[in-house]
């Protein structure tokens, strides 16, 4: 590198985003993704003792995949090479290899080969790796957005191990910020920032797990802040300006939560489709947990729609699923449609009703037997026991119904099923009512 070169480096360096500069350059320094790399985990003792093989890291945007192959390009002795898979071919793939070969036959050092967003190759620029990985001529490092088992090639797979970072927790978040606002040499230290706790909490909780957008809008505000007696003060205020969002009171351990799911179950309920809609809204957009929020769907298709319109929870439960499935921003619009159906849905709470009674009755009744014509007949000897004598099959019967006792003697004419009149449990109902006063 001639000394223009180096200037020019240099100069990148100093120019690079906050979210670049401030990268840990050590396994020490990162922070978050404990479950792969606690010490002592296998991934951990990998990169410390400089022994890894080929490995692929499969996570949202800003968990740390690129961080962390940096983290062992620091600590490596072997040569590392970085392609990005976006801009990169075929041609840069064999240079490195030629490269990697020139390099273990002369010196008998080894080649890291980081391929960034490798899902972007086909299945031909993935099976040329293939030979060249499976013999050890470059060691793998892939990152990827996409589930590798999806996007990329088995035959890799097979030969690599994989490993999930996600979103990070906000009080890794936290770390992250404090740490670029209190380092002088990479971070922001040098303009003094002081940042307000409520501001904080806000970043962190918008970032949604990305330390990149979080250290981006932190950037932004300090370098858009006039300071005030030789301090820079970012407010909750500057961070709204700077992510275009606004601050939307809702602590996910406060009462604000609390009232906002409370109000959010009560309007699906009271069948107000606009004010349910609202309450989702908010939830979303001050990043409540989505599968949290389906699971409060589901519980509301039961609890109070039931009976009146089975398909409620069938449509509940279907949203919970594909939400898991995709994700956000889509997910919103399936958790939409499950809200507005359940809310506009007839209502019943019988099914409440009929479990909470049974459940009393077989907490303060002494039961003793199941009639003797309802216990099982499936073995040699029941008859002579009485068991299943005198049973009734229900198929052999009109409408597939016959009057018999099914209740144990104790509970003899109770009733815990209390069905409706409204939506399809009205039909239940009639159905019932005729069954039960039918002349056998």
């Amino acid at each position: 590198m001639d000394l223009f070169e180096y200037a020019h480096q240099n100069k990148l360096k100093e120019e690079a985003p906050l979210a670049s500069r401030i990268r840990p350059r050590t396994l020490e320094e990162f922070v978050g993704q404990t479950h792969i790399l606690s010490k002592g985990s296998q991934l951990y003792r990998s990169i410390q003792a400089d022994k890894l093989s080929s490995v692929i890291f499969y996570g949202p945007s800003g968990t740390g995949k690129t961080t962390l192959a940096k983290v062992i390009a620091n600590t490596t002795s072997a040569d590392f090479r970085q392609l990005n898979a976006t801009v990169a071919g075929k041609k840069d793939m064999a240079e490195v290899v030629e490269q990697a070969k020139v390099t273990r036959g002369a010196y008998g050092r080894k080649t890291i080969l980081f391929i960034d967003e490798i899902h972007r190759f086909n299945k031909a620029q993935q099976d040329y790796l293939l030979p060249f990985v499976e013999d050890g001529t470059v060691i793998l490092i892939g990152a990827t957005t996409e589930n590798p088992y999806f996007e990329v090639n088995s035959a890799l797979i097979s030969r690599s191990m994989i490993f999930e970072l996600k979103p990070l927790d906000k009080e890794d978040i936290r770390t992250i910020i404090q740490t670029a606002l209190t380092d002088r040499e990479r971070g922001m230290g040098m303009y003094h920032p002081k940042i307000d706790e409520d501001a904080l909490e806000f970043i962190s909780d918008f970032a949604g797990g990305d330390a990149r957008v979080a250290l981006n809008a932190i950037e932004l505000a300090v370098l858009t802040t006039e300071p005030e007696n030789g301090e820079i003060h970012i407010t909750s205020e500057i961070l709204e300006q700077c992510v275009q969002r606004k601050n939307v009171r809702y602590d996910k351990n406060g009462d604000n939560h609390y009232d906002t799911i409370s109000a959010f179950i009560k309007s699906m309920r009271g069948s107000d489709p606009d004010a349910a809609i609202y309450y989702l809204a908010k939830m979303l957009y001050a990043g409540e947990d989505v599968n949290f929020i389906a699971r409060r769907i589901m519980i509301c298709a039961a609890e109070d729609v039931g009976c009146a319109d089975p398909r409620a929870l069938q449509l509940a439960v279907a949203a919970q699923q594909a939400v898991h499935v995709i994700g956000m921003p889509e997910a919103r619009i399936i958790l939409a449609e499950a809200v507005l159906y359940v809310a506009g849905a007839p209502k019943s709470n019988s099914a409440v009703m009929a479990i909470d009674e049974a459940m009393e009755a077989v907490r303060t009744t002494d039961i003793k037997t199941v009639p003797p014509h309802l216990q099982d007949a499936h073995y040699d000897g029941s008859g002579k026991l009485g068991h299943g004598v005198g049973y009734q099959y229900a198929h052999d019967y009109p409408e597939h119904y016959v009057k018999q006792q099914y209740l144990p003697d104790e509970l003899l004419g109770k009733t815990f099923y209390h069905p409706g009149n409204l939506g399809y449990e009205k039909t239940m109902k009639e159905r019932l009512d005729r069954l039960k006063n039918r002349e056998q």
